[in-house]
């Protein structure tokens, strides 16, 4: 077996490197962020410095030529901005400050302390301007502030502006382009590190490709044709040091003991197929397959101890089956006798079944029309009580009418009583009284009627009561008959709803039985059927066992 490199020590290195190139960019990235922070803060220092440099000056160029304005003018408005600038704005003082916080060198400050130097120098000339100006001579301010004196100090701070701004941005510059030199430097790091990672990455990519993934795809192609049987395939990978190639030489060794394996079930199996079950099997199987070959001992013992059994078995069916054919032939015959005579049973149970449905309907119908009559006689029952309800309320209203008529009668006597009084007063009273007596007369004519109607109510009253009286007996007695007769009715209702209940039962009864007489038939012709299989079961039975037993003795067994 030839040596080689290990693919996982060789993927180590590759991923090795291409990580601390990886981590060199990132620190690498860390610092580019570091540097560009500072680059921004230089650019923004060199910009607050220029600005508040030109803020020290710009101040200082408003004084001189806010007084030399008021000086030239007298205008108080100039007066006013310059003491506004000097008190209150402070925009020199401010600047100074500000870049002295920045951050400026000595030699810059040495020319700040210069210009402010001579900035005070001419102080005392503006103020003596001023003073003339307000004074009322203005060519004398003119003087002071165009004179010689104020005007080689104003070009001595000029000059030094210049300078100062040329030294501050030349300062500044330099700070700037070193750290943009430096920022470039660590992005071209950056790159060439980038660079060498994904050299390095698609150097891992192409040896995992190549010395693993392809391998293992061929490994992958030969274990799928080993799972699927087939141990002959072609798999030209050569065995090495390495893992993949101990892995190659696990399936050589794999398929050549399969084979092995393989040819010799084979061989066995085909000689047990040819019939030669007094085989012996070897010991030289290993592992795994150890199981397999005590498998194919057991399962050969077994075939033995079994064949031995059914052939000695198969004798003992042949006979039995023989006299199982012929037991159910004569089973089949009396199952098809047994059929015929349930079907007879069957349609004459139908047949009683039949007249019980039309007997219990009949009794059915008999019910409902005695439940209708008992009903109309209910019925005819609460008539004739109301009626003799009724007949008696007539009764009592005649004897009210009677106490009426006795009431009619007393006032038509007492009207009588009157008239009589009425007529005595009128004739007492001769002729203013004649009218009076006409009066009275119709009054007792009138009474004298009301009596004689009086007295003919009373009889016809009397009649009717006498008529009320019988109708209110024949309704009593009517009742108590109608009583009578519901009460029977309802007895006969009860009885003929006995007889189509159990009629009913009756009917069910024979429904039931119907059915269970069909349910016996069908079993019956079943187990008929069944019998008649039975019986070509059985002669089948005896003819597979003498086909077998003619097969098992074709067997090379250990023992007979």
């Amino acid at each position: 077996m030839k040596r080689a490199m290990n693919q996982s020590f060789m993927t180590l290195i590759l991923n090795g490197v291409s990580i601390l190139a990886l981590i060199f960019t990132v620190l690498s990235l860390f610092s580019y962020s570091y540097v560009n922070d500072e680059l921004q803060d230089a650019n923004e220092n060199r910009f607050m410095l220029t600005y508040n440099a030109n803020r020290f000056m710009n101040g200082s160029a408003y004084l001189t030529n806010e007084v030399r304005a008021f000086s030239a003018t007298g205008n108080q408005v100039h007066y006013d901005n310059y003491w506004n600038e000097v008190n209150n704005l402070k925009n020199r003082d401010l600047g100074v400050a500000a870049m002295q916080e920045i951050g400026i060198t000595q030699s810059e400050q040495e020319m700040i302390n210069a210009m402010a130097a001579l900035s005070n120098e001419l102080v005392p000339l503006e103020d003596e301007a001023m003073r003339h100006v307000q004074a009322g001579n203005r060519e004398a301010a003119l003087e002071y502030v165009y004179g010689e004196d104020y005007s080689a100090s104003i070009a001595m701070i000029n000059s030094l502006k210049e300078e100062f701004l040329e030294d501050l941005d030349a300062r500044t510059l330099a700070e700037v382009d070193r750290l943009e030199e430096k920022a470039e430097f660590i992005r071209t790091m950056m790159c060439i590190a980038l660079i060498i990672a994904g050299i390095l990455q698609l150097l891992s990519m192409i040896a995992v490709r190549w010395k693993v993934v392809r391998p293992i795809i061929a490994v992958r192609d030969q274990m799928r044709e080993i799972s699927e049987g087939n141990l002959s395939a072609d798999f030209p990978l050569q065995s090495d040091t390495s893992e993949i190639g101990m892995l190659v030489e696990s399936i050589h060794e794999t398929k050549r003991e399969l084979k092995k394996y393989i040819q010799d079930i084979d061989a066995e199996l085909s000689q047990m197929a040819q019939g030669k079950m007094d085989l012996v099997i070897g010991e030289d199987y290993r592992g795994e397959f150890l199981p397999i070959q005590t498998a194919m001992r057991q399962i050969l013992d077994s075939l033995n101890h079994a064949l031995y059994k059914i052939t000695v078995t198969a004798g003992r069916v042949s006979s039995e089956s023989k006299r199982m054919a012929s037991g159910a032939q004569i089973l089949s015959d009396g199952a098809v006798k047994q059929a015929s005579a349930v079907q007879e049973l069957s349609a004459s149970i139908q047949e009683i079944s039949r007249q019980v449905n039309s007997a219990s309907e009949d009794a059915d119908n008999a019910r409902i029309s005695s439940t209708d009559a008992t009903a109309q006689l209910e019925v005819c029952s609460q008539k004739m009580a109301g009626l003799t309800a009724a007949m008696e309320d007539i009764s009592k209203s005649s004897h009210q009418i009677g106490g009426i008529i006795k009431t009619i009668e007393d006032i038509s006597f007492q009207t009588n009583i009157l008239a009589l009084n009425a007529a005595v007063e009128a004739a007492r009273a001769g002729e203013a009284g004649k009218g009076f007596a006409v009066v009275a007369d119709e009054v007792q004519s009138l009474a004298n009627k009301s009596s004689a109607s009086a007295q003919n109510i009373t009889e016809l009253i009397q009649n009717s009561m006498k008529l009320v009286e019988q109708g209110t007996a024949l309704s009593i007695d009517t009742t108590q008959a109608l009583s009578a007769g519901v009460s029977g009715a309802q007895k006969s209702t009860e009885l003929v709803g006995r007889i189509a209940e159990s009629a009913m039962r009756q009917a069910q009864a024979l429904e039931q039985l119907t059915q269970g007489m069909q349910q016996i038939s069908e079993v019956v012709q079943t187990n008929a059927a069944t019998a008649e299989e039975s019986a070509e079961s059985a002669q089948e039975l005896y003819n597979q066992a003498e086909e077998m037993k003619g097969s098992v003795q074709k067997f090379r067994l250990r023992r007979r």
